[in-house]
């Protein structure tokens, strides 16, 4: 009894160590190179504020970026859909090449003016860094996808500053309106560290105002109107980003000349007088937004640009414009009511994210993070509502539906999005 008490306890501490070595290991390259991204993309961000010709090139870079993925990575092409493909059927190691890919051509498209985020890129290198080890250590499936959960989350706390919404988002992502809470405490840590390491890097993220509310009927109205509008607004820019992808595939059939047609339209716009404050990150409009009001066209202008950007082939991610999407959609609603200005900003800000990425939880959780726990059990309800209304769509095709929504079909239930 005493050799087997002696052997679990072994196995036990055996366990413990390799898996705090792996959380250690994947914190740590995955902080360090998504500081190191930070850097960069604030470095091409502000070469293009000061050099604002470049934009006219953005055609030429989308050529460079449709060229470079068709010839030399068209196995990762899928971007983040590649990460959700392998947890829910690993079949091969994530190649490594998707790191630099997306890193070189998330910095093309914001070096010449591109409408995109940084959460994809940021993604997927932590998922494809953290499979790796896969070719070091033996692993099971269920391991695999432990590992590429685990990188994701390193990568988008180290992005946002946000290891708990971080943590949630990597297991509510998978499978829509399912957990995996087993992994949540080795994902959190995996956050928390991989975002302190970032912190090292001289990294700082965007700051946003603490946010209170009176709580008055009529305000509570247009809050949940603004929720529901969100909703909607997630599913168009869904079908819009859809639309737009189709579109080029069918017509375009050499897949380099997609991100050419992509960059000429947005140069259009620039060359009919459209403000620069729709074209790349777009962070300084959206912390204006919690401050200020802004233009009321400002959401539609950023969710044709992104559409057309992500669309057509150029790489970045969509959640930073999401932000910015859902943020002046609040500054808008703000005019009605413009004593809780923050307030609607910060709803719109994650509902309009929680309705095209159906991770409510972590959306929910993420407000809190950034802008205070005091509208806390507000901010669940609001993006669960955004959550519902978008109905069976997702910005990430391969999710899978593990319960059916509100008003929805349970036909769908089991199938991936793509599917629908």
């Amino acid at each position: 009894m005493d050799n087997i008490r002696f052997g679990r306890t072994k196995e036990s501490i055996s366990f413990f160590v390799r898996w705090s070595l792996i959380i250690m290991t994947i914190a740590g390259i995955v902080g360090s190179i998504s500081a190191f991204f930070l850097h960069a993309l604030e470095f091409v961000s502000e070469v293009r504020e000061n050099h604002i010709q470049l934009l006219y090139f953005l055609p030429l870079a989308g050529l460079f970026i449709g060229w470079f993925y068709h010839h030399l990575g068209s196995n990762v092409n899928k971007g983040n859909n590649l990460l959700l493909e392998e947890i829910h059927s690993p079949s091969s190691v994530i190649p490594i090449r998707m790191t630099p890919f997306v890193l070189v051509g998330t910095l093309f498209t914001h070096l010449f003016g591109g409408s995109a985020g940084r959460e994809g890129t940021a993604v997927q290198m932590g998922g494809s860094i953290a499979h790796q080890i896969v070719r070091v250590i033996p692993m099971t499936k269920k391991e695999q996808e432990s590992l590429i959960i685990l990188g994701m989350s390193a990568g988008f706390s180290a992005v946002f500053g946000t290891p708990i919404a971080a943590a949630i988002f990597s297991i509510e992502v998978i499978l829509v309106g399912s957990y995996r809470w087993k992994l949540f405490l080795p994902s959190l840590i995996t956050a928390w560290l991989s975002h302190e390491v970032c912190l090292s890097w001289n990294v700082t993220h965007p700051l946003f105002p603490k946010v209170s509310f009176d709580w008055n009927f009529t305000s509570l109205v247009g809050i949940f109107v603004l929720a529901i509008v969100s909703g909607y607004v997630a599913k168009s820019f869904i079908h819009l980003l859809h639309f737009f992808s189709s579109f080029g595939k069918k017509w375009i059939l050499y897949p380099p000349f997609r991100p050419i047609i992509g960059g000429i339209l947005l140069v259009c716009f620039f060359m009919f007088g459209l403000s620069l404050d729709y074209f790349g990150l777009g962070v300084k409009t959206i912390q204006n937004a919690f401050i200020e009001p802004l233009p009321k066209e400002s959401f539609v202008w950023k969710l044709l640009l992104t559409t057309i950007t992500i669309g057509f082939g150029f790489k970045g991610g969509e959640v930073t414009p999401l932000f910015f999407i859902g943020a002046t959609l609040g500054n808008l609603f703000a005019t009605l009511d413009p004593i809780h200005l923050a307030l609607l900003t910060s709803v719109g800000f994650i509902s309009v994210f929680s309705g095209a990425t159906n991770t409510p939880l972590a959306c929910a959780i993420m407000g809190m993070e950034l802008f205070g726990y005091e509208c806390g059990i507000l901010y669940l309800v609001v993006t669960q509502i955004a959550f519902i209304i978008s109905g069976h769509t997702s910005i990430y095709s391969s999710q899978i539906i593990a319960k059916k929504k509100l008003f929805q079909s349970a036909k769908d239930v089991g199938k991936r999005i793509s599917d629908l």
